[in-house]
Protein backbone atom coordinates (compact mmCIF):
# COMPACT_ATOMS: atom_id res chain seq x y z
CA UNK A 1 0.00 0.00 0.00
CA UNK A 2 2.41 2.90 0.88
CA UNK A 3 3.93 1.43 -2.66
CA UNK A 4 1.09 2.54 -4.36
CA UNK A 5 0.62 6.01 -2.68
CA UNK A 6 3.82 7.11 -3.35
CA UNK A 7 3.34 6.14 -7.36
CA UNK A 8 0.61 8.72 -7.21
CA UNK A 9 1.63 12.20 -8.24
CA UNK A 10 1.52 14.49 -5.74
CA UNK A 11 -0.45 17.68 -5.65
CA UNK A 12 0.50 20.58 -3.17
CA UNK A 13 -1.97 23.09 -1.79
CA UNK A 14 -1.10 26.26 -0.75
CA UNK A 15 -3.43 27.68 1.85
CA UNK A 16 -3.55 31.15 3.85
CA UNK A 17 -7.02 30.16 5.74
CA UNK A 18 -7.09 27.09 7.77
CA UNK A 19 -10.62 26.32 7.87
CA UNK A 20 -10.82 25.36 3.70
CA UNK A 21 -8.19 22.68 3.83
CA UNK A 22 -11.05 19.82 4.17
CA UNK A 23 -12.91 20.82 1.70
CA UNK A 24 -10.37 21.53 -0.33
CA UNK A 25 -8.79 17.38 0.17
CA UNK A 26 -12.22 16.25 -0.63
CA UNK A 27 -12.70 17.88 -3.62
CA UNK A 28 -9.17 16.63 -4.97
CA UNK A 29 -10.61 13.33 -3.96
CA UNK A 30 -13.45 13.39 -6.34
CA UNK A 31 -11.79 15.31 -9.41
CA UNK A 32 -8.14 13.69 -9.26
CA UNK A 33 -8.73 10.65 -8.07
CA UNK A 34 -5.25 9.35 -9.28
CA UNK A 35 -3.97 12.18 -6.92
CA UNK A 36 -2.57 12.24 -3.80
CA UNK A 37 -2.61 16.26 -1.89
CA UNK A 38 -0.68 17.42 0.53
CA UNK A 39 -1.72 21.12 1.92
CA UNK A 40 0.76 23.92 3.11
CA UNK A 41 -0.48 26.82 5.41
CA UNK A 42 0.70 30.31 5.52
CA UNK A 43 -1.91 32.66 7.13
CA UNK A 44 0.71 35.98 7.24
CA UNK A 45 0.57 35.76 3.57
CA UNK A 46 -2.80 37.07 3.74
CA UNK A 47 -2.63 38.66 6.95
CA UNK A 48 0.25 40.70 5.86
CA UNK A 49 -1.25 41.83 2.32
CA UNK A 50 -4.32 42.70 4.63
CA UNK A 51 -2.24 45.03 6.63
CA UNK A 52 -0.66 46.44 3.75
CA UNK A 53 -3.23 46.70 1.81
CA UNK A 54 -1.30 45.33 -1.69
CA UNK A 55 0.38 42.11 -2.14
CA UNK A 56 3.77 43.69 -1.72
CA UNK A 57 6.96 42.37 -3.47
CA UNK A 58 8.15 40.83 -0.28
CA UNK A 59 5.06 38.86 0.04
CA UNK A 60 5.17 37.69 -3.49
CA UNK A 61 8.60 36.32 -2.67
CA UNK A 62 7.86 34.33 -0.28
CA UNK A 63 5.05 33.35 -1.72
CA UNK A 64 7.30 31.65 -4.57
CA UNK A 65 9.55 30.25 -1.42
CA UNK A 66 6.88 28.02 -0.44
CA UNK A 67 5.97 27.15 -4.14
CA UNK A 68 9.42 25.93 -4.60
CA UNK A 69 9.55 24.14 -1.25
CA UNK A 70 6.32 22.28 -2.51
CA UNK A 71 8.48 21.34 -5.45
CA UNK A 72 11.16 20.10 -3.36
CA UNK A 73 8.86 18.03 -1.33
CA UNK A 74 7.57 16.20 -4.16
CA UNK A 75 4.61 17.76 -5.99
CA UNK A 76 3.70 17.10 -9.68
CA UNK A 77 1.71 20.14 -9.27
CA UNK A 78 1.12 23.37 -7.28
CA UNK A 79 -2.58 25.05 -6.19
CA UNK A 80 -2.54 28.52 -4.47
CA UNK A 81 -5.83 28.79 -3.25
CA UNK A 82 -5.74 32.32 -1.68
CA UNK A 83 -7.07 34.60 -4.94
CA UNK A 84 -5.56 38.04 -3.03
CA UNK A 85 -2.27 36.00 -3.99
CA UNK A 86 -3.33 35.75 -7.84
CA UNK A 87 -0.96 38.11 -9.25
CA UNK A 88 1.99 36.70 -7.47
CA UNK A 89 1.31 33.06 -8.57
CA UNK A 90 1.10 34.92 -12.09
CA UNK A 91 4.72 36.18 -11.98
CA UNK A 92 5.76 33.01 -10.26
CA UNK A 93 4.55 30.64 -13.41
CA UNK A 94 6.92 30.98 -15.78
CA UNK A 95 9.73 29.99 -13.64
CA UNK A 96 7.53 26.96 -11.92
CA UNK A 97 8.80 23.57 -13.11
CA UNK A 98 5.80 22.18 -12.56
CA UNK A 99 1.71 23.41 -13.54
CA UNK A 100 1.42 26.23 -11.55
CA UNK A 101 -2.69 26.82 -10.55
CA UNK A 102 -4.24 30.07 -9.10
CA UNK A 103 -7.79 29.00 -7.59
CA UNK A 104 -9.94 31.49 -9.49
CA UNK A 105 -8.73 30.70 -12.69
CA UNK A 106 -11.78 28.01 -13.20
CA UNK A 107 -14.64 30.76 -11.61
CA UNK A 108 -13.12 33.55 -14.25
CA UNK A 109 -13.46 31.38 -17.38
CA UNK A 110 -17.10 30.17 -16.31
CA UNK A 111 -18.24 33.47 -15.29
CA UNK A 112 -17.55 35.07 -19.20
CA UNK A 113 -19.37 32.01 -20.85
CA UNK A 114 -22.42 32.92 -18.13
CA UNK A 115 -22.84 36.43 -19.33
CA UNK A 116 -21.72 39.98 -20.36
CA UNK A 117 -22.19 41.56 -16.97
CA UNK A 118 -20.24 40.08 -14.01
CA UNK A 119 -20.49 41.16 -10.43
CA UNK A 120 -18.08 40.55 -7.83
CA UNK A 121 -18.54 40.13 -4.05
CA UNK A 122 -15.54 40.29 -2.28
CA UNK A 123 -14.52 40.31 1.65
CA UNK A 124 -11.55 41.96 1.61
CA UNK A 125 -10.33 44.84 -0.41
CA UNK A 126 -7.12 43.09 -1.47
CA UNK A 127 -8.97 40.67 -3.84
CA UNK A 128 -11.28 42.62 -5.63
CA UNK A 129 -8.99 44.14 -8.16
CA UNK A 130 -6.87 40.60 -8.85
CA UNK A 131 -10.49 38.69 -9.21
CA UNK A 132 -11.59 41.81 -11.43
CA UNK A 133 -8.46 42.21 -13.39
CA UNK A 134 -8.38 38.07 -13.92
CA UNK A 135 -12.11 37.86 -15.37
CA UNK A 136 -11.22 40.84 -17.83
CA UNK A 137 -8.20 39.23 -19.10
CA UNK A 138 -9.75 35.99 -19.58
CA UNK A 139 -12.48 37.84 -21.72
CA UNK A 140 -9.84 39.66 -23.67
CA UNK A 141 -8.09 36.34 -24.77
CA UNK A 142 -11.19 35.39 -26.05
CA UNK A 143 -11.94 38.62 -27.41
CA UNK A 144 -15.15 38.77 -25.53
CA UNK A 145 -16.27 42.44 -23.98
CA UNK A 146 -17.76 42.35 -20.58
CA UNK A 147 -18.60 44.81 -17.79
CA UNK A 148 -17.67 44.23 -14.11
CA UNK A 149 -19.02 45.52 -10.87
CA UNK A 150 -17.81 45.05 -7.59
CA UNK A 151 -19.34 45.00 -4.31
CA UNK A 152 -17.15 44.64 -0.86
CA UNK A 153 -18.65 43.40 1.91
CA UNK A 154 -16.90 45.18 4.43
CA UNK A 155 -15.90 43.62 7.36
CA UNK A 156 -17.25 40.30 6.71
CA UNK A 157 -13.67 38.78 6.63
CA UNK A 158 -13.11 39.87 9.94
CA UNK A 159 -16.41 38.31 11.22
CA UNK A 160 -15.25 35.13 9.62
CA UNK A 161 -12.21 35.26 11.39
CA UNK A 162 -13.38 36.03 14.83
CA UNK A 163 -15.67 32.57 14.55
CA UNK A 164 -19.07 34.84 13.48
CA UNK A 165 -19.79 32.90 10.47
CA UNK A 166 -23.60 33.57 10.35
CA UNK A 167 -22.66 37.16 10.33
CA UNK A 168 -19.96 36.68 7.81
CA UNK A 169 -22.81 35.02 5.45
CA UNK A 170 -25.23 37.77 6.12
CA UNK A 171 -23.18 40.44 4.74
CA UNK A 172 -22.13 38.53 1.83
CA UNK A 173 -26.29 38.18 1.30
CA UNK A 174 -26.67 41.80 1.65
CA UNK A 175 -23.88 42.20 -1.35
CA UNK A 176 -25.46 39.88 -3.26
CA UNK A 177 -28.80 41.81 -3.22
CA UNK A 178 -27.14 45.44 -4.16
CA UNK A 179 -26.07 43.53 -7.08
CA UNK A 180 -29.60 41.66 -8.38
CA UNK A 181 -30.73 43.05 -11.58
CA UNK A 182 -27.86 44.88 -12.59
CA UNK A 183 -25.86 41.49 -13.66
CA UNK A 184 -25.59 38.21 -15.46
CA UNK A 185 -23.66 36.40 -12.71
CA UNK A 186 -21.80 36.39 -9.92
CA UNK A 187 -18.46 35.41 -8.67
CA UNK A 188 -17.62 34.97 -4.65
CA UNK A 189 -13.83 36.53 -4.84
CA UNK A 190 -12.49 33.89 -2.07
CA UNK A 191 -12.78 30.51 -1.45
CA UNK A 192 -13.95 31.34 2.03
CA UNK A 193 -17.08 32.32 0.50
CA UNK A 194 -17.99 28.94 -1.16
CA UNK A 195 -20.76 28.38 1.39
CA UNK A 196 -21.85 32.06 2.34
CA UNK A 197 -25.29 31.53 -0.27
CA UNK A 198 -25.93 28.26 0.59
CA UNK A 199 -29.39 28.69 3.13
CA UNK A 200 -30.86 30.72 0.12
CA UNK A 201 -33.63 28.96 -1.19
CA UNK A 202 -32.97 30.26 -5.08
CA UNK A 203 -30.85 32.97 -5.84
CA UNK A 204 -31.95 35.14 -8.84
CA UNK A 205 -28.74 34.81 -11.07
CA UNK A 206 -25.92 31.90 -11.11
CA UNK A 207 -23.61 32.54 -8.13
CA UNK A 208 -20.00 30.82 -8.84
CA UNK A 209 -17.48 30.13 -6.19
CA UNK A 210 -13.95 29.17 -6.77
CA UNK A 211 -13.44 25.83 -5.29
CA UNK A 212 -14.72 23.21 -7.09
CA UNK A 213 -14.73 25.20 -10.64
CA UNK A 214 -10.81 25.60 -9.77
CA UNK A 215 -10.04 22.20 -9.38
CA UNK A 216 -12.04 20.90 -12.06
CA UNK A 217 -10.22 23.57 -13.95
CA UNK A 218 -7.08 22.36 -12.79
CA UNK A 219 -7.96 18.83 -13.53
CA UNK A 220 -8.72 19.28 -16.85
CA UNK A 221 -5.29 20.81 -17.50
CA UNK A 222 -3.86 18.17 -16.01
CA UNK A 223 -5.40 15.20 -17.86
CA UNK A 224 -4.89 17.07 -20.70
CA UNK A 225 -1.14 17.40 -19.92
CA UNK A 226 -0.66 13.84 -19.15
CA UNK A 227 -2.24 12.48 -22.70
CA UNK A 228 0.24 15.02 -24.71
CA UNK A 229 3.06 13.20 -22.47
CA UNK A 230 1.24 9.50 -22.93
CA UNK A 231 1.76 10.19 -26.89
CA UNK A 232 5.30 11.72 -26.94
Amino acid sequence: MPTEINDRPALAMIHTVPGIIPSFNELVGLHLPGWRAFNMLDESLLGNTIREGALSPQTMRRLAGHIWSAVDAGASAVLVTCSSLGPAVDAAMPLCPVPLFRIDDGMAIEAIRRGNRIGVLATLATTMNPTTRLIERHAQGIGHTVSVTGRLCDGAFDKLRSGDRAAHDAMIREGFASLVGSVDVVVLAQASMANALNEMSEASMPVLTSPELGILHMAAALNARSRIQERL
